[in-house]
């Protein structure tokens, strides 16, 4: 399946590029400047493991694929999208990004008008198909290729079918177990909780992922 990836030169969206790629996806890996994303993709295309072609091309052209992920920053994700809503009609478009702001030594959450980022890019894609996930789980176990990544991922959608098929995606990823959480609303505490965790790694030195407990697993 071609994936594409809007903004994804930042750190979630190479790691993603990195493990999708060693799945067998061809990934488009997109960014507003081509020749940031040229040179990311050419980077990336040298570590061993990679299967799927890896290939920078604009946002636009990210967006023109199957299945698209928005890792732009949160203040951009919005109208990234809005840019992008003819070529993402119809298509099951994957948010991953948190609504963050350090305070001092600490980072907050944002609580957004329409409740986090995963709605307020589903208000401006009224004919897309939008899934929130990947928000807790540690770029750089991600992008370690060569190893599991050993996470829960919380998956929420109002589209069942959308939802469905990203969790199939997922859970093709070694060590990765994905798990319904509901409802687009579910998405502003799910993305809220990754300022927890990321509190968490700054105070105790670590890189933690959840892992739900009392789930009868396969």
């Amino acid at each position: 399946m071609q994936i594409g990836i809007v903004g994804g030169t930042g750190a979630a969206g190479k790691s993603l590029a990195l493990r999708l790629s060693s799945l067998g996806h061809p990934i488009s890996l997109g960014s507003r400047a081509i020749e940031r994303a040229l040179e990311t993709s050419a980077d990336l295309s040298g570590h061993e493991g990679i299967i799927g072609a890896i290939g920078g091309v604009t946002n636009l052209e990210a967006a023109d694929c199957e299945m698209v992920f928005i890792a732009t920053p949160w203040e951009g994700a919005q109208s990234t999208a809005r840019s992008l809503a003819k070529e993402l009609s119809g298509k099951i478009v994957v948010s991953m990004v948190n609504a963050l702001v350090k305070v001092g030594s600490e980072m907050q959450p944002l609580f957004l008008p329409r409740g986090s980022v995963a709605q307020s890019i589903q208000a401006v894609l009224p004919q897309s198909y939008v899934v929130s996930a990947l928000h807790h789980v540690p770029a750089k176990e991600l992008g370690a290729i060569g190893g599991p990544v050993e996470s829960d991922i919380l998956v929420c959608s109002d589209h069942f079918e959308s939802k469905k098929r990203v969790m199939e995606l997922l859970d093709s990823i070694p060590g990765l177990v994905s798990l319904d959480a509901g409802s687009l609303v579910n998405s502003a505490a799910i993305e809220a909780m990754t300022a927890v965790l990321i509190n968490l790694n700054i105070r105790y030195k670590s890189r933690t992922a959840m892992r739900i407990t009392g789930l009868q697993r396969n």
